[in-house]
């Protein structure tokens, strides 16, 4: 999990957080007569190709990872409309867009295979034979030659 914390402080250093859009709702769900009124809902829209902090590689990743969230002009949707307040649904999607962004930038590792020693296939081999002549063992004489 470093690598992903690595990510994040340098996507906290690019101030990429200037090419936010945020867009306030009114919240829909259950509330009392306040809930008409304030708009406590936030949208945050960012444009992964109009980026000018993320490189080209970095874009091509995350328009292939992320495609099921973003809209068709390719832009990454983010809402949050959990809390009473704008400012704190503000900063839950800004949590959320760093916590997304830098879970997909993250390159896995390439797995190596690793090439079985022969000590080890000898003594699959042994135990193999050794459970062979158990099971003949528990035959009768007569099938156990047949």
């Amino acid at each position: 999990m470093s690598e992903k914390f690595k990510i994040l402080a340098k996507l906290k250093e690019t101030k990429i957080h200037t090419e936010f859009e945020f867009l306030s709702s009114r919240s829909g769900g259950a509330g009392g007569q306040h809930v008409n009124k304030v708009n406590t809902k936030i949208e945050l829209r960012f444009d992964i190709k109009k980026s000018n902090f993320l490189s080209i590689e970095q874009k091509e990743i995350l328009l292939d990872k992320l495609s099921g969230k973003l809209t068709n002009e390719g832009v990454l949707q983010i809402v949050s409309q959990k809390e009473r307040s704008q400012l704190q649904n503000k900063k839950k999607c800004i949590v959320k867009f760093y916590n997304l962004i830098a879970i997909n930038l993250i390159i896995p590792k390439k797995r190596l295979k690793k090439k079985v020693s022969k000590k080890y296939k000898l003594k699959r081999l042994e135990n193999k034979k050794y459970l062979s002549s158990k099971k003949i063992l528990r035959k009768k004489i007569d099938e156990a030659f047949d």
